[in-house]
């Protein structure tokens, strides 16, 4: 995951919802810019990231971009869509 937030907020954010997925920090949103997650002729005051789940596959290359996420069902969504990439389920951490 990938938030325009600080180290601090995300690190908070991972504490209180006990994450257990790496966190990537980006404050100065140059990632997020690169993603095109943010307009890039939103005013400096106005530039939001947007809720994307990108799915990156073995090699490195997007293969698949979910545009239209909602948060109460992003889990079940994400599990489908990998599912439906053939990726293998995880069997122990």
């Amino acid at each position: 995951m990938i938030s325009v937030d600080t180290l601090e907020d995300n690190k908070a954010f991972a504490e209180k919802e006990h994450a257990d997925f790496p966190m990537i920090a980006n404050p100065d949103k140059k990632v997020a810019m690169a993603y095109g997650v943010i307009a890039p002729d939103a005013p400096p005051d106005r530039q939001f990231a947007r809720r994307w789940t990108f799915y990156i596959d073995p090699s490195g290359k997007i293969a698949a971009i979910d545009k239209a996420v909602k948060p109460a069902s992003s889990g079940q969504d994400i599990v489908a869509k990998l599912k439906e990439l053939n990726v293998p389920e995880r069997t122990s951490r």
